[in-house]
């Protein structure tokens, strides 16, 4: 599957097992990887002159040499700047020697306007700061605004987090990678320092990757569109799921409406807003399809397990933070662990589901982890993941995909880490990381709707951690095709051609 996401580790380790097994050869993936490089050179900036190729000591550098050799044999002024020299014997010293442009030292690296830059320093496998003639030819190309083409990753930025190692990075319009992606072209900000990302097959075959056992993908329809739930021909509503909103007060119910109407367009056959005796009538005035049910205490939602046998839950938008929050939370993971004859399939916390827990985390971890509870999803923004975890997002060395991972083993829950760049983890490890976020989601009321989608898909019987992914890519997907003036209320019906698409793209692949 394409969409797997390895780390510079992981990537080293294909390319050693496609060499030993064939068809290529080291140098010979170097040769293929420039080739690709310099045909999107070429593509894309036919007339710029001259282009000014930075070469590193390592693989990186060496992809650089193979590409200002194919730049000059197609007839374009090509300058060369090095930082150092290849090891004797290495493929990048091969590509080196059969490269006829005259290399000179990076430090005295004097780009003009209208040229363009071929950053192949350090790529992926950067690990510390750069070196000072890196900034600085950085701050040179910045200085000119010249566009940057960079092999693998932009000098600078940590293939396994998308963080800046050290004070710069360059800034690239295009990025070539090879085979498959990196955290770090995900990760921000490392997806916004690669610009457009192309994926270059340079040969390695599938069975490697195979071998591999990845644990990471990039978030798309591929990955979870064959779990996605399509009512059948007898279906009733009952069989299609039912799901579960607790409102807020007064003056917060529309939170969970907005949870609410998601669930329902998701595909749930059956929402209820669960509702307290005063906010009753103001949910009343503004629901059609969705049912209201007076819910005050514990037992009333009792009461409503056993009648109804709802599937999934949504808890914490518009809730409020306390005791009576941790208490709702608990009572369901407590009524889920009665296995099928609750009907239970999983809980989504979020907003002030999961807050509420902030002093008290271990009370709900040790309800997660008891046999035969329900599936627990938390939905936490940045702010929000801190408060659960607070060790884990203080500690400066983890990644944000290995801080999620870090929380979702410990909570025994998948989480939904939000942001521009939304990581979703599993309790065992396996890990999605969104790549279609868009800007016009960052409005009140986007995270409702989005823990909606979670559990109108959780009350189809879809798998937790594809619900979840799913969920995230299908709100992702309606929002930047929403654009500009998107608020909340938007978001509900924007998901429906986008659920038509991903529903006529699974009926195909089953024909």
């Amino acid at each position: 599957m394409s969409n797997e996401l390895l780390s510079p580790v992981e990537m080293a380790e294909a390319d050693r097992l496609a060499i030993a097994t064939g068809p290529f050869d080291g140098i010979g993936l170097m040769r293929r990887a420039g080739a690709a490089v310099a045909a999107v050179v070429l593509a894309r900036y036919p007339a710029a002159t001259p282009v000014h190729v930075l070469c590193g000591p390592g693989n990186n550098g060496g992809d650089g040499y193979v590409v200002a050799r194919l730049l000059a044999e197609a007839g374009v002024d090509v300058a060369m700047w090095v930082s150092g020299k290849p090891r004797a014997g290495s493929d990048a010293a091969i590509a080196a020697a059969e490269c006829p442009v005259a290399p000179r030292p990076l430090t005295a690296f004097a780009p003009d306007f209208g040229s363009i830059v071929v950053d192949a320093l350090y790529g992926a496998g950067l690990s510390k700061s750069l070196p000072v003639d890196a900034t600085n030819a950085i701050d040179f190309a910045k200085s000119l605004l010249l566009p940057v083409v960079a092999i693998d990753l932009p000098s600078g930025v940590s293939g396994d987090t998308g963080a800046v190692l050290g004070e710069e990075a360059f800034r690239a319009d295009i990025t070539v990678t090879f085979a498959r992606k990196k955290p770090g072209h995900l990760l921000l900000p490392g997806r916004e320092l690669c610009g457009e990302i192309v994926l270059a097959d340079i040969g390695i075959p599938d069975r490697v990757f195979n071998d591999l056992i990845p644990r990471t993908f990039e978030n798309k329809p591929a990955l979870w569109v064959g779990n996605l739930p399509v009512p059948a021909t007898d279906a009733h509503k009952y069989k299609r799921g039912h799901a579960g909103v607790f409102s807020g007060g007064p003056s917060t119910t529309g939170a969970a409406r907005l949870s609410a109407l998601a669930a329902a367009r998701a595909g749930a056959g059956a929402v209820t807003v669960l509702s307290p005796a005063d906010a009753m009538q103001i949910n009343a005035a503004h629901l059609t399809a969705i049912m209201l049910r007076r819910t005050d205490t514990v037992a009333d939602l009792n009461n409503f397990i056993g009648e109804r046998r709802p599937s999934a839950f949504v808890l914490g938008p518009g809730f409020g933070v306390g005791e009576r929050t941790r208490d709702v939370a608990l009572a369901i993971l407590r009524a889920g662990r009665q296995g099928a004859a609750s009907g239970i399939g999983g809980l989504v916390l979020d907003a002030d589901g999961i807050t509420s827990f902030r002093d008290e985390p271990a009370s709900l971890f040790e309800a997660t982890h008891e046999p035969h509870a329900p599936a627990l999803v938390m939905t936490p923004h940045e702010g929000e993941f801190a408060r659960l975890f607070p060790d884990i997002a203080a500690d400066k060395n983890l990644s944000k995909l290995a801080k999620a991972r870090a929380a979702a083993q410990r909570a025994n829950a998948v989480v939904v880490y939000k942001g521009a760049d939304t990581v979703i983890v599993a309790p065992n490890g396996l890990a999605a990381i969104n790549g279609n976020g868009a800007p016009w989601l960052a409005t009140a009321g986007s995270g409702d709707v989005l823990a909606g989608i979670i559990a109108g898909l959780l009350a189809q019987g879809m798998a937790v951690f594809a619900a979840a992914a799913a969920a995230v890519w299908i709100h992702a997907e309606a929002g930047g095709r929403f654009g500009p003036g998107l608020i909340a209320e938007d978001l509900p019906l924007a998901m429906v051609p986008v659920l038509q698409e991903l529903v006529e793209a699974k009926q195909a692949d089953a024909i």
